[in-house]
């Protein structure tokens, strides 16, 4: 069952790699074409900002190679030694091309400096301003179009180009505006043009680096996504809630997950068993997400003497503030003993200080029992 879903998750990685590498392809030749001319065009005016602006698409066509490298290898069927995939691939790669996009910044800062202490003055004609015209416009399309496959696929690193791209429209418009003013008072703002255009491309290479970065380290899941299948989850008649979910992610929408489901005390293991087939095949139905493992709190329901004891204890720890939720609540009379879980928020100043005081809160109107408090993770 899992070998089937694992395969049918990343079937469609082939669709979405073909997107990729096709709009990858087209910012190549793009991206090539404004090299060759930007750079004869910055060489033969003496325009350090033109020959900049060059080499940024130059880094352009580099981070275009990398994510066709790393849409290829993303896109590789599952195997023996990477049964889940190598959907992660893509995270190597798009910090690659934040790399490039930061070299190519810090390497614009550092000669634009050096032209201000040796200045060149340029010179600049028609087709100086026609060129670098076409290129705000081409580079406009260009961005548009790469951002909204990125878009449509999900691909972070392509999002980021077309983004890039638009930023690169942006550097050479205020390259056009440095040339008009050049040639209309005589006064060259080449060099300080050129650390503003560093500034250009060493931003989006941070947040780029940042995010990669994130997802690396395990960032948040999206609460409406965990919020839909907890949903899901507790549409099934025997589950009172669903808690602790916690989905990894194995490449671009290819998740893995668990999650524990409160159940009424008296169902049987078959019953259980069947339950949990259910939930696991309607999740992944609905949300393409695959429950690899659901846990088990069982609720009591035929005593009220323990029904009563689970409205005061609810009370007195959701009496307290920053404390999230309380869940998996369990009595067992013959062993005397409490079990819950408890999520405080992580605004909260000392974490540990507030459970401990809860804990001996609780024990104190419970003093014949014994207690289990689980602090949990605010997922």
């Amino acid at each position: 069952m899992a070998d089937k879903k694992t395969t049918d998750i990343v079937t469609p990685q082939f669709s979405r790699e073909k997107v990729i590498v096709r709009t990858s392809i087209v910012g190549i030749v793009t991206n090539v074409l404004l090299v060759v001319f930007k750079s004869a065009v910055g060489l033969l005016s003496n325009s350090i900002a033109i020959v900049l602006d060059a080499v940024n698409n130059l880094s352009d066509v580099l981070s275009s190679l990398i994510t066709i490298v790393g849409a290829k290898l993303a896109g590789r069927m599952p195997d023996k030694g990477h049964p889940l995939g190598h959907g992660r691939i893509e995270y190597i790669s798009a910090m690659m091309v934040a790399a490039i996009v930061l070299y190519a910044g810090f390497t614009a800062f550092v000669e634009s400096v050096k032209k201000i202490f040796n200045p060149v003055q340029p010179d600049y004609s028609p087709m100086t301003l026609i060129v670098v015209t076409s290129a705000v416009i081409v580079k406009i399309i260009l961005g548009l179009f790469v951002q909204r496959n990125g878009k449509k696929v999900n691909s972070t690193t392509l999002t980021a180009s077309g983004i890039d791209a638009l930023f690169d429209a942006v550097i050479s418009a205020s390259v056009l505006l440095s040339a008009i003013i050049y040639l209309l008072t005589g006064v060259c703002l080449e060099a300080y043009l050129g650390i503003v255009i560093s500034a250009f491309v060493i931003r989006p290479g941070y947040k780029l680096m940042k995010s990669t970065l994130n997802e690396i380290l395990g960032k948040r899941i999206s609460r409406d996504l965990l919020s839909e299948i907890k949903q899901t989850i507790c549409e099934d008649d025997c589950v009172f809630g669903a808690y602790d979910l916690i989905l990894h992610c194995y490449g671009t929408d290819n998740y893995i997950g668990s999650v524990n489901v409160e159940i009424p005390d008296v169902m049987t293991a078959d019953e259980i068993d069947t339950m949990e087939r259910r939930i696991a095949d309607k999740v992944y139905k609905k949300h393409g997400v695959i429950l690899a493992s659901i846990g088990i709190y069982s609720m009591n329901t035929t005593n009220d003497e323990i029904k009563k004891m689970r409205t005061d204890i609810s009370h007195i720890v959701m009496s307290h503030d920053n404390v999230l939720q309380i869940h998996g609540f369990y009595v067992n009379l013959k062993e005397k003993s409490i079990c819950f879980d408890i999520i405080i928020d992580y605004d909260s100043n000392d974490r540990d200080k507030m459970y401990s005081h809860i804990y001996n809160e609780i024990q104190s109107h419970y003093p014949d029992f014994s207690l289990k408090i689980d602090m949990d993770i605010d997922i």
